[in-house]
């Protein structure tokens, strides 16, 4: 607007000034008595004298264009990252940048969107680059010169990882959809706390519930009834959400034929494949590896000692439909993602067609789960005393409520799983 109120100014001063310079050059004709030569003086002069004020009063309406061409850019650049870090492709990713621009003013100009960046320092970068070109016509200079005026912005939208996340809650509205309570005292390593809810207390911390982490962060905001502690300098709201790390991970399939289990068996080895019945599961119990489909519900009773048996590569249990898993508070459960292949860090998958349920982990302080639980459309109540081999235990839920002590690591790489991003950031950087 300020460039605006500068091109009007100067057209108006350019207004006195002509009509100045008139006043003086006709008062002198009758004065001075030079009429004919005044004339044709003025004649010849008139020209410049109009192409010198325009071309000021034109400069500075390139300079104001060029301007907003500029925050066009900006914006372009910006939509088409926001597009990337939705996972889109880049065809998707042009679009948005192109629908940006257009939204925005662009009209008859051209439009260029790379991703990665073609050029600068950032090519190597996760970032989107637009370039944008159009050309204006000329007012008062066309009497010099017919040619147009081109002009050209560029910009450049980085994408920063800004946290790793050890607890994520995918849930997009819910309130309280990361809850820590109770007499809860957890410590994230290397990590932080995801909710992508756009509650006021899409995280709460509530009761004596002590929480230590890399940051808290929200796309809507949080209510912190204790003190936590962060490496952050203060919790973030209104960022980001995140997007889903197992989105693409494909649900296994089942076989025809169903594999029993033996509830009142005190010791047994279990076999992949598909529970139909899903799993009563009692006494002492070793899953050889693989990846189990379990077509009900998945229990694990008070004092059942649950294993993976050797030699152990990981199993995956996959819970169909809206099945849930509940395991006893008083049941040792040691049980390792596989380190390779499909459902490589991944320990529980619950279905993503199922419908709102809760499933609840719980267990002894000898307890260990190694790797992802990921329940897209479920809860994920959080209760025992423990984690896994080297803290390596990530949470994905729909909602998450996290009531058991424990030390959490981020770093699962050796064990098959990878990190899981947090309130990605986006920012003009060129």
């Amino acid at each position: 607007m300020a460039g605006i109120a500068w091109v009007h100014s100067a057209m108006a001063f350019s207004g006195r000034f002509i009509g100045n310079l008139f006043s003086r050059l006709v008062s002198r004709r009758f004065c001075e008595g030079k009429g004919g030569n005044v004339a044709t003086i003025f004649a010849l002069t008139l020209p410049v004298v109009i192409g010198g004020a325009g071309l000021g009063v034109e400069t500075s309406y390139w300079y104001y264009s060029s301007l907003k061409l500029q925050a066009i850019a900006d914006a372009a650049a910006y939509a088409g990252a926001l597009e990337k870090v939705a996972g889109s492709d880049t065809t998707a990713i042009t679009a948005a940048a192109t629908s940006s621009a257009g939204s925005n003013g662009l009209g008859g100009g051209t439009i260029v969107v790379n991703t990665p960046p073609a050029s600068g320092p950032n090519t190597a970068k996760k970032a989107v680059e637009v370039i944008l070109n159009q050309n204006l016509d000329r007012i008062f200079t066309s009497i010099f010169t017919q040619t147009k005026v081109p002009e050209q912005a560029r910009a450049v939208a980085l994408i920063t990882d800004a946290s790793k996340a050890c607890v994520l809650a995918l849930n997009p509205s819910a309130s309280q959809a990361a809850l820590f309570s109770g007499n809860t005292s957890v410590k994230f390593t290397g990590c932080s706390v995801m909710s992508d809810s756009l509650a006021s207390d899409a995280i709460k911390v509530q009761g004596s519930a002590g929480l230590q982490a890399d940051c808290l962060i929200t796309v809507g905001g949080m209510v912190l009834n204790n003190p936590v502690t962060t490496l952050c300098k203060s919790p973030i709201t209104q960022a980001l959400p995140a997007s889903d790390p197992f989105a693409s991970l494909p649900a296994p399939a089942s076989s025809n034929q169903c594999q029993p289990v033996n509830s009142g068996k005190s010791a047994q080895i279990l076999q992949p494949g598909t529970y139909c019945s899903g799993m009563n599961l009692n006494g002492n119990v070793a899953l050889s590896s693989g990846t189990y489909v379990v077509q009900g519900n998945l229990k694990i009773n008070a004092g059942a000692v649950v294993t993976c048996a050797a030699p152990c590569t990981g199993v995956t249990i996959f819970m169909a439909g809206s099945n849930t898993v509940s395991i006893n508070g008083n049941a040792t459960v040691t049980l390792s993602a596989p380190t390779s292949g499909t459902y490589s860090g991944v320990l529980f998958y619950g279905d993503r067609t199922g419908t709102a349920a809760q499933s609840t982990f719980n267990g002894t302080a000898n307890s260990l789960l190694t790797g992802a639980i990921y329940f897209p459309r479920q809860q994920v109540n959080y209760l025992g005393n423990f984690s896994g081999l080297d803290g390596c235990t990530q949470v994905v839920a729909d909602t998450i409520q996290w009531s058991g002590n424990a030390t959490i690591n981020q770093d699962c790489s050796k064990y098959g799983g990878g990190d899981i991003p947090a309130a990605p950031s986006v920012a003009i950087v060129e």
